[in-house]
This record gives structure tokens, sequence and C-alpha cells, in this order.
């Protein structure tokens, strides 16, 4: 269905306009910031989600005038290697300077401008869904007000590079077709942020676990006098602890199945993924396992992060 006033045929598909302007001069290609608009009621603020997830550092709603100093700040900082920013019909009459602050932001920072677009009654239907008034007052109808809209962002719509339209997505759909856009070369790494954690069945399993494992089949090393006190970073507690066979297929068969299954996780959108390692108190067995996960799932390409939620400190 065509959005009106839209003066292109909506295909659910993100429609590159051209292609992307090179690089200034001393820019570090590694280095991106994506400038996130379009109508009121598209998408935006799903988008700006799945930029975080992305790894970008996102801003709503930074005002036009701050954005050359916000490309700035991204091309000098240690921290921050790609950054995502919304601006909108907030900004008002001021969008019309938005070409020309564009292109003083391009010679900072390599920058994509995505605009998110939906047709008339798609938009109508979701601001009579949410019950939110529309961004440009109340005095005129949803309608009205969508296409004064329209006209106001023409200036920002003409120097877009990618356009989405967002007619018949839902919110995964509009998130699968960010990542494919923006994902980084190391899609593994960005698009998935993974927690090997340990826990003490005693103290209750995690809440926030996806995954749990129970590794009280192993020997417990607190019966072992010389190990009581130690934790599983020990590293003559984890020798002993790696010295049952069953403790190496254990971890070879459960390394395999998360190999199989983060990439099935990854299409689907997860972002964040436990799994959580449980033993009776929390302190030798599931922290080397935990340990030992981290380090063979940071092997195959992995972003991953260790919690001891009742290991002793």
């Amino acid at each position: 269905m065509a959005a009106k006033g839209a003066g292109k045929k909506a295909t659910g598909r993100a429609v590159s306009k051209k292609k992307l302007a090179a690089p200034a001069r001393g820019i570090t290609a590694a280095r991106e910031l994506v400038i996130l608009t379009g109508m009121s009621g598209a998408g935006k603020a799903s988008a700006l989600k799945t930029f975080e997830d992305l790894g970008f550092y996102s801003v709503d709603n930074l005002p036009l005038e701050l954005i050359p100093s916000f490309a700035d700040l991204v091309q000098g900082s240690a921290e921050i290697r790609r950054a995502a920013l919304v601006i909108d019909v907030r900004e008002g009459i001021r969008l019309e300077r938005f070409p020309a602050i564009l292109k003083k932001v391009r010679k900072v920072l390599s920058t994509r401008v995505l605009f998110l677009e939906a047709s008339d009654e798609a938009l109508i239907r979701r601001f009579s869904e949410t019950r939110r008034p529309h961004p440009m007052g109340r005095e005129e109808t949803v309608v009205q007000s969508i296409r004064a809209e329209r006209k106001r962002l023409d200036p920002v719509r003409n120097v877009a590079d990618i356009i989405l339209e967002t007619t018949k997505f839902n919110v995964h759909e509009l998130r699968a077709h960010i990542n494919a856009q923006f994902e980084s070369v190391d899609k593994k790494e960005q698009s998935l942020n993974i927690a090997s954690m340990s826990f003490g069945f005693k103290n209750g399993v995690p809440t926030d676990a996806d995954l749990v494992f129970d590794v009280r089949f192993l020997p417990n090393p607190h019966f072992v006098p010389e190990f009581r006190d130690l934790t599983g970073k020990n590293l003559k507690l984890a020798q002993y602890i790696q010295s049952f066979p069953q403790t190496e297929e254990f971890l070879e068969k459960t390394t395999d199945m998360l190999t199989f299954l983060l990439p099935h996780y990854i299409n689907e959108g997860k972002s964040y993924l436990t799994v959580a390692f449980g033993c009776t108190g929390g302190q030798h067995r599931s922290v080397f396992i935990a340990e030992e996960m981290k380090r063979r799932l940071e092997g195959a390409g992995y972003r991953v992060k260790t919690m001891h939620r009742d290991m002793p400190r």
C-alpha cells in the first residue's frame, strides 16, 4: 500500500537512495554515526532500542545544533565507536537546516541517515492504538498532523541514505531489517551479550537465567579439606575438577550445544542471554564451569562476561 504523500511505492524493504559518500580523509572506518529520523509512529523508538542492542551509543532527540559537536565527541572518544541519534519533527522549522548540518558532520565522521516512514492508514491506526497525541499538536486532526509532518520532514527525507517503509512491519521485522543493514562485521560479538553465571542451588535458581545447567553430578570439592575454603577460580582446584573425565565431556557437549543454539537466538533477535551453572553452594564446581565456558565461547567469537552470584568474596 502506498503511503500518501510519500511519493514512493511502499515495498516493506529498505531503499538505498545512493551510494554512501566515502569517509573524509583521516576518518577511522570503524567509527560510524547513524542519524535516525522519520515519521512519528513509524517505529523510531523501537529502532533506537535495536541500535542500542547492536552496541551503538544511543541518544534521543538531540538538538540539531549539537549534532556537529556530538560527531566530534564520537570521533575523539576512546569508548564510543558507533553512535545513533534521533532527530524528528520536534525540531520544527529548524529541520530546514539539516542538509547543511549533515554535510558538515560528514567531514568529521562517516554518517548514514535512516528515514522511517509508513502509510497514512498505518500511522493513524498506531496513534489510535496507543492513544497518544501527535507531536505536531492537538489543534489539528491526526490526519492533518501527519500531512503537515511529511511536508516538514521533506528536507531530511531528501538526504536520507536509507528509506525504510514500516507499514507492514511488526517490531521483530523492523529489528531484523535494522540488524541486516547495520550489524558489524563481527555479527556474533555485537548482537548478543552473553553472561556465564555460577550459582548455588541452596540459594535458589537465578530468576534471570535463560538456560540452567546442574553440575552437581561432578565430585564435590567441599569434601576435600584442602579445597574447602577455595573457589573455582583457584588453579589447583580447577585442575582437580577438570581431572574427572565427565567434566571434559560435559564441557565439550555443552559448548557444542551452545554454539549450535546461539546463532539461532541471534537470528530471532535475542540480545541478551544468561547461561547459568549451578552446584550446591555456588563456590567450587559452578564457578569453574562458568569461567571455562566463558573461555570456550570467547574462543568461538562471542562476547561473554562471567557472574558469580554466590561465590564468597
